[in-house]
């Protein structure tokens, strides 16, 4: 089995990439997913942001209000921090116990975990090639003001907040740009899937 880190920017192109190593007989595992499954309603990890965010996080039926607390972690590090210490290992033992699974049922899987975090959260010690989807600043802040709705200072307060892309790219086995068109991108993935299946 081979564990594919997948990582990008905000913006970049990264789900469809993975829509595109799924396509090609990968197992995608969505980090995004497993945050949103350990951060439900009486879970451990819902208590403890709850108790150090308070009530303006969460909504009347007890689930996270996301966009609140984005608003309160993206002006503040120290607390981005908090919440990322909160959320991360979580979401690494229900990853761990995904790709165990997965490799007992397909021993020469090629599994690739799709983590915005990546290098942040120290996915990249565990992972055994690491690929990157990149896209130029001006085309990232265009989508997120189209895809997300915010203006262009919320969309670069976003993107300062993350790893610069070209550290990302500095570290990776494998970069995709996000800007390609479909055909081309399509291309890149069965390139690097028959690559992982030689080594697999």
């Amino acid at each position: 089995m081979i564990l594919v880190g997948l990582t990008g920017g905000l913006a970049t192109g990264k789900s469809s990439v993975a829509r595109l190593f799924q396509d090609n007989g990968a197992y995608v595992i969505d980090a995004d997913e497993l945050a949103r499954q350990v951060v439900q309603p009486g879970k451990p990890a819902w208590r403890d942001i709850t108790r150090t965010f308070g009530a303006r996080v969460v909504n009347p039926d007890r689930t996270l209000n996301r966009a609140a607390l984005a608003a309160v972690i993206f002006r503040n590090e120290a607390k981005r921090r908090r919440l990322n210490a909160i959320v991360h290992p979580r979401v690494a033992r229900a990853q761990a116990r995904l790709t165990r699974a997965i490799a007992k049922k397909d021993p020469n899987a090629i599994v690739l975990y799709d983590v915005p975090l990546l290098f942040e959260a120290g996915v990249d010690k565990r992972v055994d090639k690491i690929v990157v989807v990149t896209a130029d600043r001006p085309t990232q802040i265009k989508r997120l003001m189209t895809r997300n709705g915010f203006t262009r200072a919320e969309a670069l307060r976003r993107l300062r907040a993350q790893m610069p892309l070209r550290a990302k790219i500095a570290r990776a086995d494998e970069v995709i740009d996000g800007t390609l068109s479909y055909a081309q991108t399509k291309g890149e993935v069965e390139r690097i899937v028959s690559q992982l299946k030689s080594l697999a």
